[in-house]
């Protein structure tokens, strides 16, 4: 796998409703090639320590606040993003761990990139009627989502992003790795919008490209699988894809079959 590429930082382009709109999205690169290591150990969460090429062992950001479950599998190979002249305590970033399917995306805020570049090339046929994107929004209340999207002939679309990665069973991708408040908040904002007319989307990007499913973690977050069900009741599109991800990039690229617990 070729590693050398350089990741931009997406910015939502705003079109016309008669721009015309790529087959396809481009892949999200890194902004300076990848770095391989060895992982020893994941710990408080957003800590990891990774053995380099040299011999040498440094702490990176692990930008993943989930359990992790199925991933940080201590002797796997992993690939860091490394910040130099910034600020940052910690100069790399987790962003790749290759499990024996493949590599996976761990750093979650990857995710809304990867959605981004696909809405911007309209690689996302279910949101492609909405020519103007917006990040980060407040919906009005009390939350904030990830995309706002209007500009079409209907009504306006708010769009929530949960990064995927856990997979306990081969083939099928699973969320949440641990019990996730926010996330049924969002779920409740969702079903508000729904019912006061707006177009509400929930979409799973499965940063793995070995899944052909995806299922809500019941037995790891009961409360999120009821709201989850209440969202599926009140008509919220709820989508899933998976992506093909090396250290050259990462893209967006087919839906995953949707299980209903």
């Amino acid at each position: 796998m070729s590693n050398a590429a350089c990741l931009r930082v997406v910015q939502v382009r705003t079109r016309s409703a008669h721009a015309h709109i790529p087959s396809r999205t481009k892949s999200v690169h890194y902004a300076s090639p990848l770095i391989p290591a060895t992982l020893l150990r994941r710990y408080k969460r957003f800590l990891a320590d990774m053995r380099m090429e040299d011999g040498s062992i440094i702490t990176v950001h692990c930008a993943n606040p989930g359990s992790m479950l199925s991933l940080a599998v201590a002797g796997r190979r992993c690939w860091l993003s490394h910040h130099a002249g910034t600020a940052r305590k910690l100069a790399y970033s987790w962003e790749l761990e290759e499990a024996p399917t493949g590599c996976i995306g761990i750093n979650t805020a990857r995710a809304n990139t990867v959605v981004a570049e696909a809405l911007a090339a309209g690689a996302i046929p279910e949101l492609a009627a909405w020519p103007i994107v917006r990040r980060e929004v407040a919906d009005g209340a009390e939350s904030r989502l990830d995309f706002h999207l209007s500009g079409g002939t209907g009504p306006e679309c708010w769009l929530e992003v949960k990064s995927v990665t856990m997979s306990r069973q081969a083939g099928l991708a699973e969320w949440p790795d641990a019990k996730s408040s926010r996330g049924a908040r969002h779920l409740e904002a969702l079903v508000r919008l729904a019912a006061g007319g707006a177009g509400a989307t929930l979409m799973f990007l499965a940063q793995r490209p070995d899944c052909s499913a995806f299922r809500v973690a019941g037995d790891i977050d009961p409360a999120y699988a009821a709201a989850f069900a209440a969202v599926d009741r009140a008509k919220v599109r709820i989508l899933a894809y998976d992506c093909a991800v090396s250290p050259a990039g990462i893209e967006l690229r087919k839906p995953l079959t949707i299980l209903r617990n």
